[in-house]
């Protein structure tokens, strides 16, 4: 597909393929197409299932192994590429060249579409201009929001990290908190360190910054209680996902300290915790819509040529408050996994 015609097109750079990695196809899913053909003026973008010609989207994480997060966002994904009569390809890998390899391999199967996620922008920039320089539009989500447009991707879809994590200081502020520690679970990911950035910009008391392993849960658990056996002024744990909240739960306890807990995204567990009071509030923001649009605007953009944000302004899905004021209204979404 010719983008020469786009805004940002100006801005791709030859530079050489990164190495091959394993078939990006294994981790594919597909859905069928069907559906009837619109009676108004014979135009394949119709309401319902599309009816146009089938057409391939790689989707691209980093996702670390049993980050059930990623879970939410591929079932959005697998609900556009549903209607819109799409074949999903989807895999991951939190490494960033691992992650720019299965870029080139999406490149190499000449796919009609890629979203991506930018947690390692200068690891990702070489092969997404490749895929740019092969007419294959690109789209961005969930993690990139300061590096999109530099990188000449044609939309993006998430929250603005720094403006989350502000919002959460702020949350902080008027919960009386006086000291927090802010754990990040992968340090360097420019998402986590964005948003605890947020949080120490705007929170009136101390924030400290914990590293944490999480592709291990047990590690995660003891660190977080060593820190509060021997800091007892910490008087809230702020997690930056929830299944990494869940397991704070069990280090406040495993520590005896009355410390309070709150979190950035949500999955059923963390919307229970909520309900119980175990966790004050997280912020969502919203990984099935994100899944769900990065697919269904590269359909978009190739039956009808659309972008959102005319290529200049993000998607924003977040962030959003989620406490026991309005909790209940999610929880039935949460326990589908779609929240």
């Amino acid at each position: 597909m010719d983008r020469s015609s786009h805004p940002r097109s100006r801005r791709f750079v030859p530079l050489a393929a990164a190495a091959a990695a394993a078939a990006l196809l294994v981790a594919g899913c597909s859905s069928s197409s069907g559906g009837k053909k619109s009676e108004e003026g014979g135009t394949d973008v119709s309401a319902g299932k599309a009816t146009t010609p089938r057409m391939t989207v790689a989707m691209i994480t980093h996702a670390a192994p049993g980050d059930t997060f990623w879970d939410t966002i591929r079932k959005g994904a697998e609900a556009a590429a549903a209607k819109d009569n799409v074949k999903l390809v989807y895999s991951s890998d939190p490494s960033g060249p691992n992650q720019s390899n299965l870029v080139q391999n999406a490149i190499d199967q000449k796919v009609d579409g890629i979203a991506v996620t930018l947690a390692k922008p200068d690891a990702m920039k070489a092969v997404v201009a490749q895929a740019e320089k092969a007419g294959i539009p690109v789209v961005g989500f969930n993690t990139g929001v300061q590096d999109w447009k530099e990188q000449g991707l044609l939309e993006y879809f998430g929250q603005d990290e720094s403006i989350a994590g502000e919002a959460f200081g702020r949350r902080l502020n008027e919960a009386g908190a006086k000291h927090t520690i802010c754990v990040i679970m992968e340090q360097g990911q420019v998402a986590l360190e964005a948003r605890c950035g947020g949080v120490k910009k705007t929170f009136e008391g101390k924030t400290e910054i914990l590293y944490v392993n999480g592709t291990d849960m047990p590690s995660v658990k003891s660190t977080i209680t060593a820190k509060l056996k021997t800091d007892s002024s910490i008087d809230y744990v702020t997690t930056l996902g929830a299944p990494f909240a869940m397991t704070a739960i069990q280090s406040i306890a495993d520590a005896g300290t009355s410390t309070k807990l709150a979190t950035f995204d949500l999955n059923k567990d963390a919307v229970g915790a909520i309900q119980s009071g175990t966790i004050q509030w997280a912020i969502d923001q919203q990984p099935y819509l994100q899944g769900y649009l990065s697919v269904d605007s590269l359909w978009l953009y190739k039956t009808n040529g659309n972008y959102s944000g005319g290529g200049e302004a993000p998607v924003l899905t977040g962030p959003a408050f989620v406490d026991k004021t309005n909790v209940d209204k999610i929880a039935t979404f949460a326990a589908k996994g779609t929240r």
